[in-house]
């Protein structure tokens, strides 16, 4: 394993460098596995894993390239992460969470233009009617994600639309007292709206932090969740 992590980073060494710029060609193993001096096993699978990072990219019949390098490829395999988090794993992932969004929020009070918090409206609107969980799920990924987004950095927006992906999102709220989970989180959501309405980033960032915190402190108290609760997801009050 010792060789292939040296062989990883010897890659990863020439992209940094320049050596190897995003779209480019790998040379062929064997000139490559010299330059480096590497056997080709340990090359090859150094390539293995660094494909499955998304830093390079294998094209059958073609060869080995190095990837766009766009952040939302190289944060791809941290949503898998998040998917399956449990416990203190999940716990660590909403305190980061929190740590970024509250500050997103309150950067995008002045940011967002009438139309977005209309189309927040629309969204809180369409979320007080949903049918299901995973409905539910779907309007509160897309009322944060349009917040965040009007920040204008996309590197901040898939980072944390990976640390709480939809599947991880679902299941926090299937394992809680449905109901009540989904009243609080429409109560949330209506006091974030409301302070970016205002223009008030203080309050947004206030709101948007005890929103999360809520989901911080749940999971603190229920790490062994990891399965969708029994019974029916459609089954709470508006």
């Amino acid at each position: 394993m010792a060789l292939t992590d040296e062989a990883m980073d010897q890659i990863k060494a020439m992209i940094v460098r320049g050596d190897l710029a995003p779209g480019s060609r790998l040379p062929r193993e064997d000139d490559l596995a010299d330059q480096l001096g590497l056997s080709r096993s340990s090359l090859r699978e150094a390539v293995r894993a660094l494909t499955a990072m998304r830093i390079l990219v294998t094209r059958q019949g073609d060869g080995t390239y190095v990837s766009s390098l766009e952040p939302h490829l190289l944060l791809e395999s941290l949503s898998f992460a998040a998917d399956v988090s449990q416990g203190r794993t999940a716990q660590q992932m909403v305190q980061v969470r929190r740590l970024l969004e509250p500050q997103a929020t309150g950067l995008a009070a002045a940011l967002l233009r009438p139309e977005d918090l209309r189309a927040l409206r629309g969204i809180l609107d369409r979320s007080r009617a949903a049918a299901s969980v995973e409905e539910f799920v779907a309007h509160d990924i897309a009322f944060h994600l349009r917040i965040v987004e009007a920040v204008g950095n996309p590197v901040l927006s898939m980072l944390l639309q990976v640390l709480s992906t939809r599947t991880q999102r679902v299941r926090i709220v299937r394992g809680s007292r449905t109901r009540h989970a989904l009243e609080h989180a429409h109560r949330d959501h209506e006091a974030i709206l409301a302070a970016l309405q205002a223009r008030d980033a203080p309050l947004a960032i206030s709101t948007a932090t005890v929103h999360i915190a809520a989901v911080e402190q749940w999971l603190a108290g229920n790490p062994a969740v990891d399965a969708p609760a029994p019974g029916d997801p459609a089954d709470h009050t508006h």
